[in-house]
């Protein structure tokens, strides 16, 4: 933003400056005040621009593109476009001269749907909760750090946690004492005599009961928490209101929302360090990040917010009590570490619960998080 301009203009004016002169380019449909600076600049280059339509997904026979969100259609046609471009430039006309309105190579196709992109609407458990179900914390990650992008998030997290929970409900949830249960009904089968009818009918009402209370117990309870940060060249008052508000148009709602300092210093591009040892952190950007957050909620609510800044302190022990209950709506961490750290203990003292993560407002949070709970 820094680098780019600060209206839409002034980013597209920079963009531009890739085109150069004769060489074709390609854009997908911006908005005006945008369009206009890009069609002026190629005009000037004698440049033929070329507006590309988003990917039919029928063209991918029945497959699913790799990377998630609907925009990534968007992103694909521009793909498609440049590819077809650059074989045609360089010789390979067996596949430039295709038409690829009707059908695309199979090799599109395979390049399309495997396509991954680290930090973009990536699904990530962690790999370090010792936890007797897979799955019990789940990281949803995207570098989202613009209003627009952060609309798109927020539509890919709700869409994704609520598939999580249809699956979840096809399949039984099996814990430790789901297997007592288990071993208690078929105890109660094996010791009832086959021709005791009167002790074989209390064998099968004791094993419904049994059956009953398996079933209630293995019913697991999905919370979405945010775990965000951003650079303080961002409008928290545009973004934070903006996830809240989308999520909660698909019915998805926060329990509790964590801030963090990132781990990596950017000093200039280029340049970035990862520190051995977290450093006593300022923590003043992440307690104005919090009361915008607590504010939205309260606005939400139809009330005016309570100036309260839950700082969580180091913690002294493994109880995981640092970052207080899942009842309070928002808390700031020192550092990542003990975010994570928290999270993790909330898994664990809590086997009926399942997070579910989203890691937005930065790609350098993003990349700190991939760091912490991938093995």
């Amino acid at each position: 933003m820094l680098q780019t301009g600060d209206t839409l203009g002034k980013i597209a004016g920079e963009k531009a400056g890739i085109l150069k002169r004769g060489i074709p380019a390609f854009t997908v449909q911006q908005p005006e005040e945008a369009m206009c600076v890009l069609e002026d600049k190629a005009s000037n280059l004698n440049v033929d621009l070329q507006v590309v339509p988003p990917l039919d997904v029928n063209l991918l026979n029945g497959q699913k593109l790799g990377l998630e969100g609907e925009h990534q259609y968007v992103n694909a046609g521009l793909a498609i476009a440049l590819s077809f471009t650059w074989l045609k430039r360089t010789g390979h006309l067996e596949l430039a001269n295709q038409d690829h309105t009707d059908s695309l190579p199979e090799q599109f196709i395979k390049g399309l749907t495997a396509a991954s992109f680290q930090g973009r609407a990536q699904i990530v458990p962690d790999q370090y909760v010792d936890s007797e179900k897979d799955g019990d914390l789940v990281f949803y990650l995207d570098g989202a750090h613009s209003p627009e992008s952060m609309e798109i998030c927020a539509k890919w997290f709700s869409g994704a946690v609520k598939g999580e929970h249809q699956s979840d409900k096809a399949k039984p949830q099996v814990s430790s004492s789901t297997h007592q249960l288990k071993k208690n009904i078929m105890q109660v089968s094996i010791n009832v005599h086959p021709f005791n009818q009167c002790a074989l009918h209390e064998s099968k009402l004791l094993s419904e009961i049994l059956l009953a209370t398996l079933k209630s117990s293995s019913s697991l309870a999905f919370m979405q928490i945010l775990l965000f940060n951003c650079m303080t060249v961002r409008d928290p008052e545009l973004l934070l209101p903006q996830l809240m508000k989308t999520c909660a148009s698909q019915d998805v709602y926060f329990k509790k929302a964590l801030f963090a300092p990132n781990m990596s210093v950017y000093h200039k591009v280029g340049t970035h360090a990862l520190p051995s040892a977290v450093p006593e952190a300022d923590l003043s950007w992440q307690l104005t990040l919090q009361r915008v957050w607590d504010n939205t909620m309260q606005k939400d609510k139809g009330r005016e917010a309570k100036q309260v800044n839950h700082v969580a302190e180091e913690m002294k022990d493994d109880t995981g009590k640092g970052g207080g209950s899942l009842e309070s709506s928002s808390v700031v961490f020192p550092s990542l570490p003990l975010a994570i750290k928290w999270l993790r203990d909330t898994v664990r003292q809590n086997q009926s619960v399942r997070l579910q993560v989203l890691v937005t407002g930065s790609l350098h949070l993003v990349g700190d998080v991939l760091k912490l709970i991938r093995k």
